[in-house]
């Protein structure tokens, strides 16, 4: 006999040997159940002839685990899976509110692509499930499931800005005390209309080539802005030449790295002097591009949005005194400075009205960030109003101060 055919012989008869072992476990097996109650079909279960080589330990786990109920599957509808699916939805759009005691999320890029990931999933089950009741018939189920989905979309999403500390210095409509403060400040002579602003734009010594761009294009979308170089003048110097020729506001413009990253604000003759950081920018040529106009003598309409705060108040008023109070709404552009977690925003559009109803923007630039360092009382003078300490005064993610 080859050794080909012993080997044969020998696997036969291991599958035979198996075979026997296996039918004698499961008498075994149905002996022990008929025998007696639940704790001695464990002991049976779990003894030393079956399992010689399990430790006391790992026959108490194997006990426990015996020991435990088997549940049979819950079988949930496609509306209750809808459902579910739905509450998920919610969760995303409109979060509860973390806890204060949470840590910081460092990368916030990548989380907020995996949540517009998983939104996307949730959505599509929930329009597949649609479907599914849809062909079974079932209308007032998927009735019930459209209506949820609408309220959804209605929800306001759960941001920074919504979720903001309450402040005591926020401003309500119609503040009487604030109204009164208001007349009597450095801007009310503009506000009531009793002088035209005329604006001076310098910049520091030696300027590049993005810092003169820059320049330009805010000269180019401010009225009466002139721009002139400082010659190696001190700040004090320019600011009493500045008042002598009759500017009412001066712009000195930082750079740093060879691009601006500074704006200074001097309201004369008496203050007051913010100092904002200077971030994103990009002139006129470089986001208008194909539609760019260049020059245009048309005053711009000016939008101060969500200066919610005493100091936030007087910072829009002091931005929106650059302006000429009376805008030329012919030309139809806008200047805009929108307020976002302490960080300004400033766009330029132009509109044009396709019908009744719509209307188009065209961004003409420049466009760039500031971001309030400190506020001064006097012109470049005098004692702070406020200052920025980041690491004193922002406790908090939600706490903001414009």
């Amino acid at each position: 006999m080859g050794r080909r055919h012993r080997h044969v012989q020998y696997e036969k008869y291991e599958k035979e040997e198996n075979n026997k072992k296996k039918r004698k476990r499961k008498n075994d097996d149905s002996d022990s159940d008929s025998e007696d109650d639940g704790d001695s079909d464990m002991d049976s279960d779990v003894s030393d002839e079956k399992f010689p080589t399990l430790t006391k330990k790992e026959k108490k786990m194997a006990k426990d685990i015996l020991s435990r109920p088997v549940q049979a599957p819950v079988m949930k509808s496609i509306a209750e899976l809808a459902r579910e699916k739905l509450r998920k939805l919610e969760q995303m759009v409109h979060p509860a509110k973390p806890d204060p005691g949470s840590k910081k999320i460092k990368n916030g890029q990548v989380l907020k692509r995996k949540q517009s990931k998983a939104k996307r999933l949730l959505i599509g089950q929930i329009r597949r499930l649609r479907k599914r009741l849809k062909r079974k018939g079932k209308f007032d189920e998927l009735r019930e499931i459209m209506e949820e989905e609408k309220r959804l979309t209605k929800l306001e999403p759960r941001t920074l800005e919504s979720t903001r500390e309450a402040d005591e210095t926020t401003v309500q409509e119609n503040d009487e005390e604030v109204e009164q403060e208001e007349a009597l400040d450095a801007f009310a002579d503009y506000y009531n209309k009793l002088y035209e602003p005329r604006i001076l734009v310098t910049s520091s010594d030696n300027p590049h080539k993005a810092t003169v761009s820059f320049i330009r294009d805010l000269c180019r979308i401010i009225p009466n802005a002139e721009a002139k170089w400082r010659n190696r003048a001190s700040i004090k110097k320019t600011v009493k030449n500045a008042k002598a020729n009759g500017f009412t506001d001066l712009i000195f413009i930082n750079e740093d790295k060879r691009m601006p990253n500074g704006l200074l604000l001097i309201h004369l003759p008496e203050g007051p002097t913010a100092l904002f950081r200077v971030s994103n920018t990009r002139v006129g040529k470089s986001v208008a591009k194909k539609h760019y106009i260049g020059d245009t003598d048309h005053r711009p309409e000016v939008i101060l949005n969500n200066f919610t705060t005493r100091l936030g108040r007087v910072v829009g008023r002091m931005l929106g005194a650059i302006f000429h109070y009376d805008p030329e709404f012919k030309g139809r552009r806008v200047c805009t400075f929108h307020n976002q977690r302490d960080y300004i925003f400033f766009r330029h559009h132009r509109y044009e009205f396709r019908n009744q109803q719509k209307v188009n923007l065209k961004e003409m630039g420049p466009r760039f960030t500031l971001r309030l360092q400190w506020l001064q009382q006097g012109a470049f003078e005098g004692d702070f109003e406020w200052n920025l300490k980041r690491h004193d005064m922002e406790t908090s993610r939600r706490r903001f101060f414009l």
